[in-house]
């Protein structure tokens, strides 16, 4: 490897076990491959009998070994002895992106303006859409649209069009207020890749008409929630949640202008965070390492 070469950053996700060693055995391994760690993050949830949860990324720039025998030999002398679930990615090798929404402008023009701005290291791919409202701001940022109705034949039919068109072109689907509930079958073709943005803090008010619902109750604050989707509705690992506080002075409208900016920024630091791995499900909760 030539001296001055450029950085190529990947990024190691492990959970397994609390024992000792752990750190030793991974930056052994690293040491000894050329890797140089320059990012690591660890938690652990007891360390007699808990879970550890480690976010490593270091430069594989001088690393010998391709990415699958760097993989193979991480399983072989690392993951296997200690139990791991882990994976290896690299930053260069970039997700891709698939939008879904209805009509609510407001988490998808977010999104795509970030990714404009190179904040979301991904490829947006496209935007499929139950109706067809949002087809212009799409095409404004040069996102393929795609008009995909829940007509006579219901959702598993629009289920059905939908993923053939993600098929090999979606690493990630967001739901920016897509507002159909997608079928177990759908939900199982990605899983832990499928955010949606919730528009209170789990658990809420259920049913239609959430904001209105708070203002009758005379809420405080209000909040969003960004999590996994799962077969059970809302109740997927979350993964961001944020709130503002309120009064007796807001109406309504005052209520749903705060709560749209509130969904716009945690959907957009849920889906940050999932884009650069820094994202350990556990169970039903997450571990992010921000």
């Amino acid at each position: 490897m030539l001296e001055g070469m450029a950085a190529r950053i990947a990024r190691l996700l492990v959970s397994c076990p609390d024992r000792p060693g752990i750190v030793a055995a991974v930056s052994g391994f690293l040491f000894r491959n050329g890797a140089n760690i320059t990012d690591l993050q660890q938690h652990s949830t007891d360390p007699e009998g808990g879970r550890f949860f480690m976010r490593l990324e270091f430069d594989a720039a001088r690393i010998a070994k391709g990415p699958a025998d760097l993989r193979r030999a991480f399983a072989a002398e690392v993951a296997r002895p200690f139990g791991m679930d882990w994976r290896i990615t690299y930053a260069d090798e970039v997700k891709r992106t698939a939008i879904l929404v209805s009509k609510a402008d407001h988490a998808l023009l977010e999104l795509l303006w970030r990714w404009r701005r190179g904040e979301l290291a991904t490829e947006v791919t496209m935007v499929i859409g139950n109706h067809p409202d949002l087809a212009p701001y799409a095409r404004e940022f040069g996102v393929p649209f795609h008009h995909v109705p829940v007509g006579a034949g219901g959702m598993p039919e629009a289920e059905a069009r939908m993923l053939a068109l993600l098929e090999g072109r979606a690493d990630l689907v967001v739901l920016a207020r897509y507002m159909r509930i997608l079928s177990e079958a759908f939900v199982e073709r990605f899983p832990h890749r499928i955010i949606n943005i919730h528009h209170s803090f789990l658990p809420a008010f259920a049913g239609a008409r959430p904001y209105h619902q708070a203002y009758a109750r005379g809420v405080k604050i209000i909040g969003a929630t960004a999590h996994y989707v799962t077969p059970e509705l809302d109740a997927g690992p979350i993964i961001e949640q944020d709130v503002a506080r309120v009064s007796h002075r807001d109406g309504v409208r005052d209520l749903i202008e705060k709560g749209r900016d509130l969904e716009r920024q945690v959907l957009a630091r849920a889906v940050k965070w999932h884009l650069e791995d820094r994202i350990l499900v556990d169970q039903n909760k997450t571990v992010v390492f921000a």
